[in-house]
């Protein structure tokens, strides 16, 4: 999939978010990037032999912190997906498109102040939007 069809695909699972939800999103940037960098996994508090083991993200919230409210709008929170991780681990369209939306959703679920552990239950539910 190409970064401009993968971009899609990150936008439409903000769109369909509720729009209570979206309401509360201004404040927060959306990015696609290709992968994590070493360093990168590194600040993510990931050590050299998970690392070395190919452990990844697929998605990463970094909060805005000690920001006065006025620059919060030059300084947003920001949201990570990371586009080579998911293809990688999801090479069905229809199983990658579903973790795309999920990581999505997982990352936002931080913005709110969810944990990890709060987010288990969602996260190992292969398909959680099913109706």
């Amino acid at each position: 999939m190409s970064m401009r069809q993968f971009q899609a695909v990150v936008r439409e699972a903000v769109d369909t978010l509720p729009a209570a939800i979206r309401e509360h999103l201004e404040n927060v940037v959306i990015d696609v990037e290709e992968a994590p960098t070493d360093d990168f996994l590194r600040e993510a508090g990931f050590t050299e032999e998970e690392i070395d083991a190919g452990e990844t993200l697929y998605g990463y919230f970094m909060p805005l912190e000690g920001v006065a409210a006025a620059e919060m709008l030059e300084n947003p929170n920001r949201i990570l997906i990371f586009k080579f991780p998911l293809e990688e681990d999801f090479p069905d369209p229809h199983d990658l498109r579903t973790e795309i939306r999920k990581t999505v959703v997982h990352e936002v679920a931080h913005h709110f102040g969810w944990s990890d552990r709060d987010l288990e239950r969602f996260d190992d539910n292969p398909d959680p939007f099913r109706d």
